[in-house]
């Protein structure tokens, strides 16, 4: 009887462990971050501190036009499989069965209407980088998300990295101003930047924090040079690279001398914010920050188109502002 008393109490308390677990979807299995994400929580060597989380279900697709991210789907398919993930045929099917998502295809331009599924749903909700492939379906994407009263955010791992907090944080003292590079791989189907040049624009956001008023741009087929002006008289700059090997980091300068700024150090950092905001539905990183950076690419893209010229931060935001409501206009007419 004392067995069968002790065996009851043990179900109990699995049972229990498993109803307090927070189930997480993935929609999008055509970046290596959706599988980083799953090794982490669903790994035989998973962390204490990642015991109240597990990667349920995913829903695949995912761009089937990008080839570089389409010939990863079923490769991945099988890894995640592997580490106990349903595979479901669709973003409805996956939303039944998880209490938060995580937004990981690989294609912004996919993004607006994926995350409409969800906030309908009224599921918090993490989207990778890009947030949108635009400016105009960043904003759009906020919008949708305040309509729904659903928390989201976006973010680069690089700016969870400790020594870019600490810089942010004033650790080294105060920030007199940035200059950051990532690589700026290009592809077809996303503005300048907003398929990889993202990584040293955030690292340079992080550092710097909000407040660039205007931006000019130089380039040449393998390299960019962006320069902002900060409303308090600041200067940044984000080098993007297509040449030579891949490289993130930068220089910040204070005023008690000069710091390292990153290097990349992998998407550990970025998953434990991740899970902080599933917790708590604080954000990490605020729409305003993420908003100008996406502001800050398309001015430099329109530096770029204008020779070079300084352009206006808020005459750009004006104009996403403006073909953000036309998105939202087109995507209610389409549902």
């Amino acid at each position: 009887m004392r067995v069968k008393v002790l065996l009851i109490t043990f179900l109990l308390g699995i049972l229990s462990v498993a109803e307090a677990q927070i189930k997480i979807g993935i929609i999008g299995l055509d970046t290596s971050h959706a599988i980083a994400f799953t090794k982490f929580l669903n790994g035989v060597d998973k962390k204490e501190e990642f015991k109240d989380f597990k990667i349920v279900a995913a829903y695949p697709y995912g761009s089937k036009t990008i080839k570089s991210s389409s010939d990863r789907i079923p490769g991945y398919i099988d890894q995640v499989k592997e580490l106990g993930v349903e595979i479901v045929p669709s973003i409805e099917a996956l939303l039944k069965k998880v209490d938060c998502v995580m937004l990981e295809t690989n294609d912004g331009n996919m993004h607006l209407e994926q995350a409409l599924e969800v906030f309908k749903a009224g599921k918090i909700m993490f989207i990778d980088k890009p947030l949108g492939a635009t400016l105009a379906q960043s904003i759009a994407i906020y919008q949708l998300a305040k309509d729904y009263n659903v928390p989201i955010f976006s973010s680069s791992a690089l700016r969870f990295v400790p020594q870019n907090q600490k810089l942010r944080n004033g650790d080294f003292g105060k920030i007199l101003g940035a200059d950051c590079y990532s690589p700026a791989t290009r592809e077809i189907t996303h503005p300048d930047f907003g398929w990889y040049g993202i990584h040293g624009v955030e690292t340079l956001f992080t550092v710097m924090g909000t407040g660039c008023i205007s931006v000019n741009r130089m380039s040449s087929e393998g390299t960019d040079v962006v320069v902002g002006l900060w409303n308090d008289g600041r200067i940044g700059t984000f080098r993007g690279q297509r040449t030579g090997k891949g490289i993130y980091g930068g220089t910040a300068f204070t005023d008690k001398g000069s710091e390292q700024v990153g290097p990349y150090q992998g998407y550990e950092v970025l998953l434990v914010e991740i899970l902080n905001f599933f917790k708590t539905r604080v954000a990490p990183v605020s729409e305003a920050e993420t908003l100008e950076i996406f502001t800050f690419m398309e001015a430099s893209n329109e530096s770029k188109r204008k020779e070079g010229k300084i352009i206006l931060m808020e005459d750009t935001y004006r104009k996403g502002l403006k073909e953000s409501r036309q998105l939202l206009q087109e995507l209610k007419e389409k549902k």
